[in-house]
């Protein structure tokens, strides 16, 4: 299981006029690497990663327009772009496999964050009137596209800016990680999203501002390790609007490549943030936020537990709020459950519990802001 918490990140926080995700500046990391045990098992990462990512780079030469080899250096290097964390986060690239998720977020316009951001600033968006990729990137920027022999790229994603590798099929399994390729056709190298932030250091102010803009929703997930639980919220958090999601130590990578096959290319579309809780307690203090957790209900519990219901979900509508949520396993932290009120779904059947992904999608449609909720 592929941990993020494992190796801190930071990286320089780059404002919106000279954003690292565009065409023109691609991103530079600078990196500070810190070992924190305590965060996860040790067995989740290859210690070696960080130490052959600062020193080698693979580049694909300009020529190359077919790949029909799986030991060629650059299909080694997607593989283990796939494979590890730190060496995906180093490189700031990943893989996104199959024409769906790709074409989800190739449609993609400009980001709810900056939209807010010129909204502040008493400016609106008049499409074809302003180069978004001198500000923030409209959407993901790709890369490579790897394309099977003999297939057609689909039309969203023909992009004539886009450089395309033609492929065979055992090199489409070899970077894809799967076995049963009769639906992959297209698989694109993507820059990580500038949304996405790794915090490993104190949480100012202005940091605030530049991971979420002014947020209402904001879903915390608390040592979610399965990447198909972690992936299909940060879908649920999308389709219904939240603001941005932060994830606690032990959570797995949004971008590992199960994760990105559950999110469907959300993690794209949301602003994603991964810290500790001093860091969300700046957040708390900074907008104002309640916090809430979801808990099954139990009758040895010493914390009262709330019930969610419409009348509930009414009383919060219009207060800004986060929605912490536990591992299957381990449930709630120590320091989640004694910080947040509690909040159960009621059950009329004999269960104690529901599978994560399914009471956060409950969770994330009723605690909707009011603005949100379809009419």
């Amino acid at each position: 299981m592929q941990c993020l918490n494992k190796f801190l990140i930071s990286t320089t926080l780059f404002s919106l006029n000279n954003s690292p995700n565009s065409r023109n500046n691609p991103p530079i990391f600078q990196t500070r690497i810190t070992t924190r045990k305590s965060y996860h098992s040790p067995e989740a990462y290859d210690d070696n990663d960080s130490e052959i990512a600062s020193k080698k780079r693979i580049p694909l030469p300009p020529n190359v327009k077919t790949i029909t080899s799986t030991s060629n250096p650059f299909v080694k290097h997607c593989v283990k772009l796939r494979q590890s964390s730190s060496y995906r986060h180093f490189h700031g690239l990943v893989l996104v496999v199959g024409t769906t998720p790709i074409r989800l977020f190739s449609r993609l316009k400009t980001p709810l964050i900056l939209t807010r951001f010129l909204f502040c600033l008493g400016l609106s968006f008049v499409e074809g009137k302003y180069n978004f990729h001198k500000a923030w990137s409209s959407r993901p920027i790709i890369e490579c596209l790897f394309v099977l022999d003999n297939c057609r790229i689909p039309e969203e994603i023909d992009d004539k800016a886009v450089r395309v590798v033609h492929v065979n099929l055992e090199v489409i399994k070899k970077i894809s990680g799967v076995q049963s390729v009769d639906s992959v056709e297209v698989i694109a190298l993507v820059r990580i999203p500038s949304t996405f932030h790794i915090v490993s250091n104190n949480l100012q102010e202005e940091d605030c501002h530049t991971f979420f803009s002014f947020p209402q929703r904001i879903l915390v997930l608390d040592g979610i390790q399965d990447p198909g639980n972690l992936g299909t919220l940060v879908r649920s958090a999308t389709a219904f609007r939240w603001d941005g999601i932060f994830l606690l130590p032990g959570c797995c990578d949004p971008f590992n490549d199960k994760a990105l096959r559950a999110c469907r290319g959300a993690c794209f579309q949301i602003p994603i943030v991964s810290g500790n809780w001093r860091h969300i307690e700046t957040l708390r203090q900074e907008f104002q936020l309640k916090m809430f957790a979801g808990h099954p209900a139990m009758t040895d519990d010493p914390n009262p537990v709330l019930r969610l219901s419409k009348d509930f979900a009414d009383s919060v509508a219009d207060s800004p709020l986060c929605l912490v949520l536990g591992s299957e396993g381990a449930g709630l932290s120590d320091f989640s459950r004694n910080t947040c009120e509690l909040v159960t779904i009621p059950m009329a059947g004999e269960f104690e519990s529901l599978n994560v992904s399914v009471a956060g999608g409950i969770f994330l449609y009723m605690l909707q802001h009011e603005n949100n909720k379809p009419v």
